[in-house]
């Protein structure tokens, strides 16, 4: 078939109107039994057709009295009661005539023969639940379009009520596409994807109210395409195709809807997101969703989400946003709207954003996220510093508590914050990798909490301490010591290109990967390439940059390069071999001020922690000689 293109790059909200015009309200209803109805929406208000209580009832252990025979009671003139003027009754216990009150158990004193003497007076209906004072019948107890809670069960069934007319959840079939995606679990050969959008779609259809229907894996072919939408059209309320819905000569879903029904959209002005399909079949919506995850996300976000929720009845509530320093400079295209995912932290009195990788197939910026920068189709993009508008993904108490990590990467990081996260579930650690240097210029726009560092100084030949008295001098900074770790040069398992030294990093036969500029390790390689006399322009991939250890690691493994320099435990995790070219020293970077914040003695805790000592041998490639020990810098 021929390459497919796109009809258009509609606005994004122009889109959605349309989309949500020619969807149109179908707020179908059902009944349902009132203890399966929790977080569904009423179609109705629901009236209680019992009282609650239905008698009046004694609201405590005591005996049931009528109160005229208790009026001269007094400590120096009791009151004696025979057997017939009083009934023993427990909580809840139906009170009957002749009596009207009850005294409290603990009030009665018994003085033989069944009488019983009282030192107070009680008066009509004292301590009595009266018929009706939860709920009296008739009156309304929850209204329409509310969306059904625990509390709201409760209340239903004292009202007598066992079932309730809701609005029926919408019914979304998910179909997963493509020839190189196979189901989780199965053996993965080269060129396999395992197939997890659908399974983060049908979660975001139960998020949003739906009730999710994923089929099968289908291949990217025209007719079998055709026979697995038109039976998802037949039994779902919505259809949405996974993959396939951008321009290349096997993406089927434009020409299958417009082919089937009618195609409003082919592509819109987002980034990521732009390949996005919008139609109607039977006219029931379908939509055309990107394959990179990412895009899939935004995708459902801007369009599923309205639609399912004002389907389901669910409200639409008002977006939770805050205002953040950005960390880092953002450039973006004036072509599209972009979404970028952030993390987020509060130091001192600001709430500080840092972009995630941009990719649409990062799927882990979506797990890292804590919000969504979106950056307007006429805007170029943010300076470092600059104050801008974040949705959020999370609870703003979670973030307020959060350790703002901005520096160098190492696979610690991860280990610490699960530490801290598992022994105090308020606090979380937030780790952005985006270089030794980088890290220290975000501790001097006061953007960070801390900076992981690993900086070699050519003259002195000692790790961090000049670099922190030449950038942060200004600053009360203390190095909180961290790890001794090894760095070497990593090679693909069996070393196949003979890799000795730094020097082979110059041979014509060498695919190199390199770190990015500001990176600890990039400056201790460029220190070697100097030392051993070697032009950097003389090197196979030099430009190529990665933003982890385990990036590098990953590409050796993958065959997209020979060699990079990195860490032990990245080498040993993705089963590479390893030349050793010397021990640094990995540590952290932080305002003295901090030293005193509950978060911060819990990262201690966390690094001079046993359990954390014993984990790290496992790993391999450390040493924690002198960790958590605490230097003044400046």
């Amino acid at each position: 078939m021929d390459r497919n293109i796109y009809l258009n790059t509609m606005d994004a909200d122009e889109a959605l109107k349309l989309f949500l015009d020619r969807s149109g309200f179908r707020n179908e209803i059902e009944e349902v039994l009132v203890i399966q109805s929790l977080g569904r929406v009423t179609a109705d208000a629901v009236f209680a057709v019992c009282s609650s209580p239905n008698f009046n009832a004694s609201a405590m252990d005591g005996i049931a009295v009528r109160a005229k025979d208790t009026y001269e009671a007094s400590e120096v003139n009791p009151v004696i009661l025979k057997k017939g003027q009083y009934k023993h009754v427990d909580t809840g216990d139906p009170i009957t005539e002749p009596y009207d009150a009850v005294i409290m158990i603990e009030d009665v004193v018994e003085v033989g023969e069944g009488d019983l003497k009282i030192i107070s007076p009680v008066f009509p209906w004292q301590n009595v639940r009266p018929i009706g004072e939860d709920i009296v019948a008739n009156e309304m107890i929850i209204p329409s379009n509310h969306m059904i809670n625990p509390v709201d069960i409760g209340a239903l069934l004292a009202g007598g009520i066992i079932t309730v007319k809701v609005y029926k959840k919408p019914t979304v079939g998910i179909i997963p596409t493509g020839t190189e995606i196979v189901e989780p679990g199965e053996k993965l050969e080269i060129g396999d994807i395992i197939e997890s959008n659908s399974r983060m779609l049908e979660g975001l259809v139960v998020e949003y109210g739906g009730e999710p229907n994923r089929y099968a894996i289908v291949p990217d072919d025209y007719e079998l395409l055709k026979t697995a939408i038109k039976n998802a059209v037949k039994e779902n309320d919505i259809v949405v195709i996974n993959a396939g819905s951008s321009a290349g000569s096997e993406d089927y879903t434009a020409s299958l809807v417009k082919d089937m029904g009618e195609l409003i959209v082919h592509g819109i002005a987002t980034k990521p997101g732009k390949p996005v399909v919008l139609g109607f079949i039977e006219n029931k919506p379908v939509m055309g969703v990107p394959g990179y995850p990412v895009s899939a996300w935004v995708v459902f976000e801007i369009f599923a989400k309205p639609l399912i929720k004002r389907w389901a009845g669910m409200p639409v509530k008002q977006e939770k946003k805050v205002e953040a320093v950005l960390s880092k400079r953002l450039v973006s295209s004036l072509k599209n709207k972009e979404f970028v995912r952030v993390k987020l932290g509060k130091v001192n009195d600001n709430l500080i954003a840092t972009p995630l990788d941009r990719g649409a197939g990062i799927t882990m910026s979506l797990v890292r996220a804590d919000g969504i920068l979106e950056v307007p189709q006429s805007c170029e993009g943010y300076e470092a510093g600059q104050k801008v508008n974040i949705k959020l993904l999370k609870d703003l108490e979670d973030i307020q508590n959060t350790i703002v990590s901005i520096g160098s990467h190492d696979l610690i990081m991860d280990i610490i914050g699960n530490m801290i996260h598992r022994k105090n579930s308020a606090f979380n650690l937030s780790s952005s990798h985006v270089g030794s240097m980088a890290g220290l210029m975000a501790l001097k726009r006061g953007e960070a909490h801390m900076a992981p560092i690993h900086l070699l100084d050519e003259k002195t030949g000692t790790y961090n301490i000049e670099y922190i008295k030449r950038y942060l001098g200004n600053m009360d900074i203390v190095l909180i010591k961290g790890v001794k770790r090894i760095q070497g040069i990593m090679t693909k398992k069996n070393n196949p290109k003979g890799i000795k030294s730094i020097e082979d990093l110059a041979r014509d036969d060498i695919q190199f990967v390199n770190r990015q500029k500001g990176a600890g390790t990039r400056i201790l390689t460029d220190y070697l390439l100097k030392n051993a006399g070697i032009d950097t322009e003389k090197i196979n991939g030099y430009r190529r940059e990665m933003t982890t250890h385990m990036a590098v690691a990953a590409a050796i493994a993958s065959g997209s390069a020979d060699v990079g320099v990195g860490v032990y435990s990245a080498a040993k995790a993705m089963d590479l071999d390893f030349i050793p070219i010397g021990e640094e020293e990995y540590d952290f970077a932080i305002p003295a001020a901090f030293l005193n914040e509950i978060m911060i003695k819990l990262f201690i805790d966390v690094i001079t922690s046993m359990e954390f000592k014993d984990y790290l041998e496992q790993m391999g490639g450390y040493g924690t000689e002198n960790t958590g020990q605490i230097i003044k810098c400046t």
